[in-house]
């Protein structure tokens, strides 16, 4: 089984850039499930129902988010739907450690059309993060009534040893552990000794020529005088960042993980 996870799409130039390449490696890479952070899209702060549609559309499963996704209000009644629903809703997932009925849901569990089962938990860092519940704890929790096999963790985290951190815990009860947030393609992607599959973080999909997607002037002017402005997401050198998985569908094992990064 091949799963494919497309780290954080920002702004325009993420969305076009993946809708540039995300077919080829579907189908050159016998993609079975597909998983995109779209946090981001909107402008690189939040997603939108209509962008959400548009990337379910490209042939997502499963949309994750991260600390982004209540930046745009309109979000919040597309997420609120029933626990056992399958809709696109439903499907796009806030970090399951926020406070209780906060809209929306941190984990789906779902079937591809040849029956294999499989499930996604979005997770938040705490350390250098706003506050939230504990992801250790809360990721025992859900796992324990997690039924697939296939299970896929998306940890929106900041610390690089947060994420390590969870990558060790969670060693041989998941498929994969991939960090998003940063924005930055790490190198250290690996199969942990118990089969899980693991990435500090996968990078964004989205403008390269910028500070971690926002305009370099912008964020240069913030440093060098402290004084507030708006930030704009940029457009140039636009990469697309994914990490590809391979693993044994009927005992959710991995045994390999690959780093991709794509341009125009």
């Amino acid at each position: 089984m091949n799963i494919l996870f497309v780290g954080d799409i920002f702004g325009s130039a993420g969305r076009h850039i993946v809708r540039e390449h995300l077919p080829h490696l579907l189908e050159t890479h016998s993609v079975d499930l597909l998983v995109i952070n779209g946090e981001n899209s909107a402008g690189g702060f939040g997603i939108t129902p209509s962008l959400a549609e548009e990337i379910f559309d490209l042939g997502a499963h499963v949309i994750t988010t991260g600390n982004h996704i209540w930046d745009k209000r309109e979000i919040f009644e597309y997420m609120t739907v029933p626990a056992d629903s399958h809709v696109r809703g439903r499907r796009v997932l806030r970090p399951a450690n926020y406070a209780v009925n906060t809209p929306g849901f941190g984990v789906y569990q779902g079937s591809l059309a040849d029956g294999q089962e499989y499930a996604v938990l979005n997770l938040q860092g705490r350390v250098f993060m706003s506050s939230c519940d504990d992801p250790f704890r809360k990721a025992d929790e859900l796992l324990s009534k997690v039924t697939a096999k296939v299970i896929l963790v998306d940890f929106h985290a900041e610390a690089s040893s947060e994420k390590v951190a969870l990558g060790w815990y969670l060693d041989g009860r998941v498929t994969a552990v991939l960090g998003t947030h940063t924005h930055i393609p790490t190198a250290d992607e690996r199969v942990l000794p118990q089969g899980t599959a693991f990435q500090t973080d996968v990078g964004m999909s989205g403008p390269y020529d910028s500070v971690i997607g926002v305009e370099t002037e912008l964020v240069l002017q913030r440093f060098l005088t402290g004084m507030p402005g708006k930030f704009e997401a940029a457009k140039g050198n636009p990469k697309l960042c994914a990490a590809l998985i391979e693993c044994d569908g009927a005992t959710g094992r991995a045994y390999g993980i690959r780093r991709i990064m794509l341009g125009e």
